[in-house]
């Protein structure tokens, strides 16, 4: 039965191929833009929590939902050490947060206030590298402020201009001081730009009254696909006290993984064409050869061989048809993913858009087993399902009227 289905599918060459580039030109496709896809959806995540959330954070218990002052992690110099060593993590930073009035005398907002420790800070956030004017906290720094730039427009302050913060403390006191502010950043985030304001760690447990405590672990790793695995390791190290959580960014930030589906969702109205064009090409090859083969099929019919036997071998051609065509899309895709991965791939503008948010100017695409296979695995099943007709066709064939029309 091979041999046959080899020999039928070369009995039209011209035919052959004309399917077989559409195919693979299908395929190629369909590998280099899920891949192009998944790699940008990879580079959006990693924009997105390096900013400030991180690819994790360790919690109390109910903070995320409800951030209270008093939801606090004690003794966390030891959690953290731990933390820093487990498999995957790159670095791991501590923060508290509170929420105040920021005054510069003329105008007053609110402002999420947010203590963190300048050493380790960079290593979570781009914040530090996103300062516009003014420069970021230092070793030495006590007093000072780092400020969003649309708050920094609200309060119509500028470097070297004084913020008064008062809010509530840890324990239900006030929370008051005077700060200069020493830097303004712009991370293109509306939401931070308007509303945060860093302080040194030390300064802001002072003044509201925290003794050591922090709110949440910042976590950054190496791979954000490994988030879920450096999770578990956490988890089943056993150093979280039981109302301690390990949240990832997918629960942090729920938004990124919705906005992920809807754009997948939308891509593969895209794809459903093309794939569509490619089944409707095997549906015509198969049609003719079924139709210019009516009589030979009649005859061998007549002869006694089954019609079942003639439907597997119409089946087996458009196998072995449809699978030499992803393959080679399938190499020629990868190819494509594999050169761009080396010299970037980016459209006009990109880099300079990016390079405002301190972020890379290009996508380098990455070969993955979900690249490969999603595409062509449906182009082989719907093509597959759209072979049937022709086959169903040979199934119904009746040697006598088959021969006579013939």
């Amino acid at each position: 039965m091979l041999k046959l289905a080899w020999r039928n599918i070369w009995r039209h060459p011209r035919r052959t191929l004309l399917t077989l580039l559409a195919i693979a030109f299908a395929s190629a496709v369909l590998v280099f833009f899920i891949g192009l896809q998944l790699s940008s959806y990879d580079a959006t995540i990693n924009a997105t929590i390096s900013i400030f959330n991180g690819a994790l954070q360790i919690q109390k218990e109910g903070y995320h939902d409800s951030p209270q002052m008093r939801l606090t992690l004690d003794d966390s110099n030891k959690l953290l050490e731990e933390v820093r060593k487990v498999e995957g993590v790159r670095a791991a930073a501590p923060r508290a947060v509170g929420f105040a009035l920021l005054s510069s005398g003329s105008r007053t907002y609110g402002a999420q206030v947010v203590g963190v420790e300048p050493e380790v800070e960079a290593q979570v956030s781009t914040i530090p590298g996103l300062v516009k004017r003014g420069r970021y906290f230092q070793r030495s720094d006590e007093l000072g402020v780092v400020i969003g730039e649309d708050l920094a427009r609200n309060l119509k302050v500028s470097l070297g201009d004084e913020l008064t913060l008062l809010g509530q403390g840890m324990e239900g006191s006030m929370a008051a001081t005077v700060l200069p502010v020493v830097g303004i950043f712009s991370s293109g985030s509306e939401e931070l730009d308007r509303l945060m304001a860093q302080l040194p760690l030390d300064t802001f447990r002072e003044t509201f009254s925290m003794r050591g405590s922090i709110h949440s672990i910042v976590i950054s790793v190496d791979r954000v696909a490994d988030v879920e695995d450096i999770e578990k390791r956490i988890v089943d190290s056993e150093l979280l006290d039981p109302n301690q959580v390990v949240l990832r960014w997918d629960e942090l930030i729920p938004g990124i993984k919705q906005m992920i589906e809807l754009d997948m969702s939308s891509g593969w109205f895209f794809y459903s064409t093309l794939i569509m064009i490619v089944a409707f090409s095997v549906v015509n090859t198969f049609f003719m050869a079924v139709l210019e083969r009516t009589r030979e099929f009649c005859v061998m019919l007549s002869l006694g061989m089954r019609p079942g036997y003639l439907c597997r071998t119409v089946i087996l051609e458009s196998v072995m048809l449809v699978a030499g065509g992803i393959i080679a899309g399938m190499l020629l895709g990868a190819l494509i993913i594999l050169y761009f991965g080396k010299v970037g791939f980016s459209v006009p503008g990109m880099e300079e858009m990016a390079r405002q948010f301190n972020l890379p100017g290009a996508i380098y695409p990455r070969v993955s087993l979900r690249a490969l296979t999603d595409g062509p695995s449906v182009i082989f099943l719907t093509s597959l399902f759209a072979v049937l007709f022709p086959a169903t066709r040979v199934w119904r064939l009746n040697p006598i009227e088959g021969i006579r029309q013939v």
